[in-house]
């Protein structure tokens, strides 16, 4: 074994890296997922595998939202495996290793993603070594709660007519909170859709709506206060997602509770956020947050604070994460990576479903991989 090689605690030489390889999916979405700031038909997706001598290999994928970028995302992903290949898994060591090499230049945007997902294949691959399901890696317990977890259905911003349908389709699965987005060019049109929801909800499930960031901080001020009396869960990043102090005029301006983070970078960034009470809630990104070593911290910040955390996207690993921290609140359900998995997150009653598995469960569908991969050369 090579001398990179870390020992654990129980004398027991780690895994060396041998390979970190990268490929570029584009894979179709069940429905468009409309925002008001535009729609995503599809999901770019960047898998990542990291191979090791010990024989388990660790999994991750990175959620690109433009093709665009996709193998500017896959030569990082190349040039950092020069950094990775001989050393022991050691997720969070490497991880520091990996931000001190880019500390004069900054890592925030597609880097960070990047190398957040790097992370966290690189702890897929260290629970698989260890013959255990992440959640057991970090602390937590399958067992609790059966294994299972609270978690939303997560749809786009739509008509009236798609939204009754969704909800409809959202309450046949057993869905208890549902989540649509907003920020039609008018009030009217938002009450009239989030009314029209509630109602075919009945009671039956939470509502939870989405900005997207789409609205100035007056503007918000007015249609959130509009809100209040909806019977809302939560209402999600109003205005631009780096305003704290614009969102903290606005959560001071309402009683339905706020709800940001998807794409604050890292805990710091999440911390400050907290500290100018611009949120109530905090859903941190795996892709944004640093991966499980990012989440890690962020939670910690948040828990320190009694703050309810919840997931964006990255369900598969997030509900581990989640089974592992202190203020968990609910998972959002969007399986945009089942047509790629053998085995996608399983649902049921309104509750995700802990995979009893090494690692975080997840295993390519290589088949399925082919029929989307994109050569980008």
């Amino acid at each position: 074994m090579s001398s990179a090689g870390l020992t654990s605690t129980g004398g027991e030489s780690l895994p060396v890296i041998t390979s970190v390889t990268a490929r570029t999916l584009v894979v179709p979405l069940r429905q468009p997922l409309r925002t008001a700031s535009g729609v995503v038909q599809s999901a770019p997706l960047l898998l990542i595998d990291v191979e090791t001598d010990a024989g388990v290999t660790g999994r991750a994928y990175l959620f690109t939202y433009t093709p665009k970028v996709l193998g500017a995302s896959a030569h990082l992903v190349t040039s950092l495996s020069e950094l990775l290949v001989g050393q022991a898994i050691a997720p969070q060591r490497l991880s520091l290793h990996l931000q001190n090499q880019f500390r004069l230049l900054g890592t925030a945007g597609l880097l960070d993603m990047v190398l957040a997902t790097i992370d966290t294949a690189l702890w897929d691959a260290l629970a698989r070594f260890t013959g255990q399901p992440l959640i057991h890696l970090l602390g937590g317990q399958v067992g609790t709660n059966g294994g299972r977890l609270l978690c939303y259905a997560s749809y786009g911003m739509d008509s009236l007519q798609e939204t009754l349908r969704n909800v409809g389709e959202a309450l046949e699965q057993g869905f208890r909170a549902i989540k649509i987005k907003i920020g039609h060019p008018t009030l009217a049109q938002d009450l009239q859709i989030v009314r029209g929801a509630q109602r075919a909800l009945n009671g039956r499930a939470a509502l939870l709506v989405d900005y997207n960031q789409s609205l100035s901080v007056p503007e918000a001020v007015i249609r959130c206060r509009a809100l209040d009396d909806e019977g809302l869960t939560w209402i999600e990043e109003p205005t631009r997602f780096d305003d704290h102090q614009g969102h903290a005029h606005i959560a001071a301006s309402i009683h339905t509770p706020l709800q940001l983070g998807e794409n604050l970078w890292g805990a710091r960034q999440i911390a400050n956020s907290l500290e100018a009470s611009a949120s109530d809630c905090m859903m941190p990104d795996l892709a944004r947050v640093g991966g499980v070593t990012g989440w890690l911290q962020a939670s910690g910040v948040c828990a320190a604070r009694q703050v309810p955390v919840s997931n964006h996207f990255y369900q598969e690993v997030s509900i581990h994460l989640l089974q592992a921290t202190p203020t968990a609140h609910m998972l959002e359900y969007f399986p945009m990576a089942d047509p790629i998995l053998q085995q996608p997150l399983h649902q049921e009653d309104g509750y995700a479903v802990s995979p009893d598995r090494p690692g975080h469960g997840m295993e390519w569908d290589e088949h399925a991989v082919e029929r989307y991969r994109v050569n980008l050369n």
